[in-house]
C-alpha cells in the first residue's frame, strides 16, 4: 500500500472506495477474495481505500483487526492508500491505537457511535487515541450533535483530525448550514462526502468538497472515478448520465440495508464472493436476491463500456 506521508491534497485525487470485507464460512477473513476485490478497484483507478462500516469493523475482533491490517497493507498495490476504520467505542479505538502505533497506516478513520457520548468526551477521546498512536484520525461525522465545529477546528488545527467524512442526512444536501460553517473553519479541502452518490453532485459542485465516498463504485469504480471528474470539470450531462447509472443499487441499498445489500451485491455481480456476513449482520431478505443480483449486474455491465 502507499506508505508516504498524507496530505490533504490527496483526497482530491481519487473517490474513496468503502469496500466490504470477505469472510469464509467459518467467519475467517478471506485474504484472496478481498484481495480480487481491491484489484477491481484499483483496475478502475481507485486509489484509496476505505474499510468501515460496509466492512463491518463494528462487530470485527481485535484479534481479526491485527490481521486485517497485515492483509490489507500486503494485498494494495504501493500507489492505493489505505484507511482502516477504528471504535466506535473508547476502548476498541484505545486497543487499536496500540497496533497502528508505529505502522505503516497514516490515518484512521473513527467509527461513529450512537449515544453515549458527548462533544467534549469525543475530543477527549480522539486526542488520547491520536497521542497513543501517532497518527491523526478521518472523522466520520453523522449527526450535528457529535462534535460542534469550533471544537472540530479546534482539533484540526492541533493536527489531531486530519480530514471528515460529513454524512449528515438532509432533504435538500445543498441547505445545509453545518456544512458551511464546516467549509468555511476547515476548508472543503479536509472534507469528503460520505454517503455514496446520491449527495455527491450537491456537495463537490455546491460545496467544493474534495471528492466522496462510494460503496457501489467497488463494483463500477471506472463509472465512480469519471463521475467524480465529471463533477469537478463542471460536466453536467455527463455527470447525470453516470449518476442515472448507480441509482438503482443506491436506492436498493437504502432501502434494504446499505452494509448488506453491498456486500450480496458484489458477490452475485461476480466481482469476488464476500461469503458470509459477519455477526450481528446477516444477509440480504432472500426474496431480493434476484434483485439485487439484476442490478448489480447492469451496474457492472455500465462500467465494462467505459
Amino acid at each position: 500500500m502507499n506508505i508516504a506521508p498524507l496530505h490533504v491534497d490527496e483526497f482530491s485525487t481519487s473517490v474513496l472506495a468503502v469496500p466490504p470485507l470477505a469472510r469464509r464460512a467459518d467467519l475467517s477473513i478471506d485474504e484472496a477474495q478481498n484481495r480480487q476485490l481491491i484489484r477491481h478497484i484499483e483496475a478502475g483507478g481507485i486509489r484509496t481505500l476505505l474499510y468501515g462500516g460496509n466492512a463491518n469493523l463494528y462487530h470485527t475482533s481485535m484479534a481479526d483487526y491485527a490481521l486485517l491490517l497485515e492483509q490489507l497493507a500486503d494485498s494494495a498495490s504501493d500507489t492505493t492508500r489505505v484507511i482502516p476504520a477504528i471504535g466506535p467505542d473508547f476502548g476498541k479505538m484505545m486497543d487499536q491505537a496500540q497496533l497502528l502505533r508505529g505502522s505503516r497506516y497514516r490515518t484512521a478513520m473513527v467509527l461513529p457511535m450512537q449515544g453515549f457520548t458527548t462533544p467534549e468526551g469525543v475530543a477527549d477521546g480522539i486526542s488520547r487515541f491520536v497521542d497513543t498512536a501517532g497518527i491523526p484520525v478521518t472523522l466520520y461525522i453523522k449527526s450535528e450533535q457529535y462534535l460542534d465545529v469550533a471544537t472540530l477546528g479546534r482539533l484540526v488545527d492541533s493536527g489531531r483530525i486530519l480530514a471528515v467524512k460529513y454524512a449528515i442526512v438532509r432533504d435538500d444536501p445543498v441547505n445545509d448550514p453545518y456544512l458551511r460553517a464546516l467549509v468555511d473553519r476547515i476548508t472543503p479541502a479536509r472534507i469528503v462526502s460520505g454517503m455514496g452518490e446520491r449527495p455527491a453532485p450537491a456537495h463537490v459542485s455546491q460545496f467544493g468538497l474534495a471528492s466522496f465516498t462510494t460503496g457501489s463504485g467497488c463494483i463500477a469504480p471506472k463509472a465512480c472515478m469519471a463521475l467524480l471528474q465529471a463533477l469537478k470539470h463542471a460536466d453536467t450531462a455527463r455527470t447525470q448520465t453516470l449518476y442515472d447509472a448507480f441509482m438503482p443499487l443506491e436506492t436498493l441499498r437504502d432501502s434494504i440495508s446499505l452494509i448488506r445489500v453491498l456486500h450480496d451485491a458484489v458477490t452475485l455481480s461476480g466481482v469476488a464472493d464476500m461469503g458470509a456476513h459477519l455477526p450481528l449482520l446477516s444477509a440480504s431478505p432472500a426474496d431480493r436476491m434476484a434483485e439485487i443480483k439484476t442490478v448489480a449486474a447492469t451496474l457492472l455491465a455500465a462500467d465494462q463500456r467505459l
